[in-house]
């Protein structure tokens, strides 16, 4: 699916959730969700994201630059720091330089685990926990709905690399998967319209 998709149901999803008191309604957790919502696709290096990382997109250049910010959050923790978190992190840089798309850890539920429960942890040390749920809806929810597409995730690497998707799927940038996408952006778009007076009054 596209960037904006992924967003645009992350963010749907959170505002839908906070309806029924499962997640905390806040602008800033509006945005790590967004956020979340691309974070899976860095294994890619015309994601989103990496519009703004990279300064070649192609994958040799991706792994390079993952792998140097990899091993500076490692050695900055080594020298400087001394926080186990900022280790892990410099660990999953690494790992996702070295993944292809959907073939590595960001679209499996080791990655979903592993950077929600990094995330988690910083959250609860800093003082930010209200973000943590909408991280995990972001983050898991890209997984998801990327079961819907042809191509499929390995959802249990690195135990086993077979690709998981759903009964029914469709090939991102055909005439039904650019209708699907479509609807949903339009579906999320109606529901906020129609709900935004009770959103910004129940936003913190």
């Amino acid at each position: 699916m596209t960037g904006k998709t992924h967003v645009g149901i992350g963010v749907m999803s959170t505002v839908v959730l906070s309806q029924y008191n499962v997640v905390e309604l806040t602008l800033g957790g509006l945005v790590i969700c967004a956020l979340a919502s691309l974070l899976p696709d860095i294994d890619h290096p015309k994601a989103f994201l990496n519009k703004y990382i990279l300064p070649i997109k192609n994958k040799s250049v991706k792994t390079s630059i993952y792998f140097t910010i990899g091993i500076f959050f490692i050695l900055l923790n080594l020298f400087y720091l001394n926080i186990k978190y900022v280790e892990i992190i410099g660990i999953f840089f690494i790992l996702t330089g070295f993944s292809s798309h959907r073939n590595g850890i960001t679209h499996s539920l080791v990655g979903l685990i592993s950077f929600s429960s990094t995330f988690g942890y910083a959250a609860r040390t800093y003082g930010f926990r209200e973000y943590i749920v909408p991280f995990f809806i972001g983050y898991g929810l890209h997984i998801l709905a990327d079961m819907f597409t042809n191509r499929g995730v390995s959802l249990f690497y690195p135990f086993r690399k077979k690709k998981y998707k759903m009964p029914i799927t469709f090939s991102v940038g055909s005439f039904w998967g650019n209708l699907f996408e479509g609807l949903i952006i339009s579906g999320g778009l109606i529901y906020l319209t129609l709900k935004l007076p009770e959103i910004l009054l129940n936003m913190k």
